[in-house]
């Protein structure tokens, strides 16, 4: 049996502090029954990947030998088995000849770009040469930093560990013989789909533009509506073994300093391996660890982004994902659609109250249906008191269990059409509603009010514009049940005074979730009920923004001449 396959049985059955002395050297047995030579391969490969750590954690400065870099570039790189990295060797046109090489990822950097703003200006154009007035090392590299005109973008690299990460993020760096210095050039040219219609946050009259997965498009996006020169992108990396390219946004005139660093010391205290979506950093820097409701407001509209930017709060962007995370955020917030602000505020506050009657509906009408059932008959009027105890008589479970067993099927027939591609899913979840719900009824397995419960429940919960808030009510929603089980109409009281108060302690980024309805602050009517776009005029108050007025008191100025002229006719006198 092989080293390794003894040191994975071992493992299985170690405890974590013994696995680092076990893949050291192993036990004494594994080391006398196992070959010399594995044991020596293994010990050197294990030395070599540290030295190669070693390189890039602790700033190793580069040499000037070309041929030494090349080496170590080739180790670090994992050339030639790596196919994907490109270590090419040239030779800069000046005199006499200098030799330089280029190292790139193929696929991650444009090729048609590299030739056009590296290999014609250094190896063509033979009149580079050194400025005479300067050392030698500080003036070829800045000759040869002007003769790259053509990029859009030169960084100099003075260690290995900032030529790996721009030659990951899709840079190519620039290393010549002698110097002790590179320079990165902006080559980027990875694949990315086009900006399409929002897929979730659909909305009939609104822009119809989405994010995509660069997170370069979609900070353009966010400028195209907000052209202001205020508006700030800040970049972070995130992660320890594969670094995230994250941004945060803000208008440095309106958002709250205080805000903005403390996003900043969020994001930049984090170290975990491998943060790669929106959703998984969102639960790394929230408030409180709560299944109660999210604490970031994740969009895919850069509209809505832009217009919580101009608010004052901060957009969270993540390289490879469509969604932005905006913090901090309230109920309210979660509650709102972006259709919300573009329709006259009638209609804007009639959507948002069904949305409210929806959410509770959701989240109380099957408790309440088995309080009322189980402990308060005296609640439903006698008619239906009776058509329901006369349609559940042939139906031999208690109403919890026919309530638990529906709602558990309809949560296998979302999840199922969620995972099915295509128009399938939703053709699944439409004809196994009703086949299964059909099939119950007539099988005496439930009654036809509890199909109605359950029917109304679902749409209530598809009535909440936010995914993570209606999963959260989703799972309450089974809380609730087991209280209407145990105590009635009392213990969903009970419930919603400890949800309350739950809600009511909850933060994000230290901003009150119900706020600003708990605790009152100065707000516009646009939380509870959508108000008139031009009584719009202050900001909220619980963020504490630098600029509180959003628009003049009177922002219709074609009233004023109304009131100069008396009467509406809009004429003066």
């Amino acid at each position: 049996m092989s080293l390794f396959s003894k040191l994975s049985r071992r493992v299985l059955f170690r405890e974590p502090q013994e696995y680092q002395s076990l893949f050291e050297s192993g036990s004494q047995e594994d080391q006398q029954q196992a070959p010399a030579g594995d044991r020596r391969q293994f010990k050197r490969k294990k030395a070599e990947t540290e030295r190669l750590a070693d390189l890039i954690n602790q700033d190793v400065p580069l040499p000037t030998d070309l041929q030494e870099i090349k080496q170590t570039l080739g180790k670090l790189f994992r050339s030639p088995e790596n196919n994907d990295v490109v270590i090419r060797q040239f030779i800069i046109g000046m005199e006499p000849p200098l030799q330089a090489l280029m190292v790139f990822y193929d696929g991650l950097a444009d090729k048609s770009t590299q030739n056009m703003a590296i290999l014609q200006p250094l190896m063509f154009f033979p009149s580079l040469r050194p400025d005479p007035g300067k050392k030698l090392v500080d003036s070829l590299m800045d000759r040869v930093a002007e003769s790259l005109l053509p990029g859009n973008e030169v960084v100099t690299v003075r260690n290995y560990q900032e030529l790996a990460d721009n030659v990951m993020n899709g840079l190519t760096v620039v290393v010549v013989d002698g110097q002790d210095r590179a320079l990165a050039v902006e080559t980027r040219a990875w694949e990315h789909r086009g900006i399409s219609t929002p897929q979730v946050e659909a909305v009939i009259r609104g822009p119809q533009e989405a994010f995509t997965e660069q997170i370069r498009a979609n900070i353009t996006l966010v400028r195209k509506y907000l052209r202001r020169t205020s508006l700030v992108s800040k970049f972070v990396k995130v992660g320890e073994m594969s670094q995230a390219q994250c941004a945060i946004m803000y208008l440095d005139d309106i958002a709250n300093p205080q805000l903005v660093e403390e996003v900043l010391r969020r994001l930049q205290s984090l170290k975990a391996d491998f943060i790669h979506e929106s959703g998984i950093l969102e639960q790394m820097v929230q408030d409180t660890d709560t299944p109660l409701s999210p604490q970031a407001l994740s969009t895919e509209r850069p509209d809505r982004v832009a217009a919580n930017l101009i608010e004052g709060r901060v957009a969270i962007l993540v390289d490879g994902n469509p969604w932005v995370l905006i913090v901090p955020t309230t109920f309210f917030s979660l509650m709102q659609a972006a259709e919300d602000a573009y329709i006259r505020w009638p209609g804007g506050t009639f959507a948002r109250v069904v949305r409210y009657v929806g959410l509770a509906v959701a989240m109380l009408l099957p408790a309440f249906y088995v309080a009322a059932v189980t402990y308060h008959q005296d609640f439903i009027p006698t008619d239906l008191l009776l058509a329901m105890t006369g349609a559940r008589e042939a139906v031999p479970f208690p109403t919890i269990l026919e309530i638990l067993m529906m709602e558990l099927a309809f949560e296998l027939i979302r999840e199922a059409g969620i995972r099915i591609p295509g128009t399938v899913g939703t053709t699944l979840g439409i004809v196994g509603a009703l086949i299964l719900g059909q099939a119950a009824v007539a099988a005496n397995i439930v009654s036809p009010i509890l199909i109605v419960v359950v029917a109304v429940t679902a749409l209530g919960s598809f009535a909440i514009p936010n995914y993570e808030l209606s999963v959260s009510v989703r799972m309450l929603r089974f809380v609730y049940l087991l209280l209407a089980v145990f105590l009635g109409l009392f213990g969903i009281v009970a419930g919603l005074f400890v949800h309350a108060a739950l809600l009511v302690q909850m933060r994000s980024f230290g901003v009150p979730f119900l706020a600003p309805l708990t605790p009152m602050t100065a707000s516009s009517p646009d939380y509870l009920w959508r108000g008139p776009v031009w009584q719009q005029e202050r900001r909220p108050d619980y963020l504490d923004p630098l600029r509180s007025r959003r628009q003049p008191r009177i922002s219709r100025g074609w009233t004023r001449h109304k009131r100069k002229g008396g009467g509406g006719d809009g004429g003066g006198k």
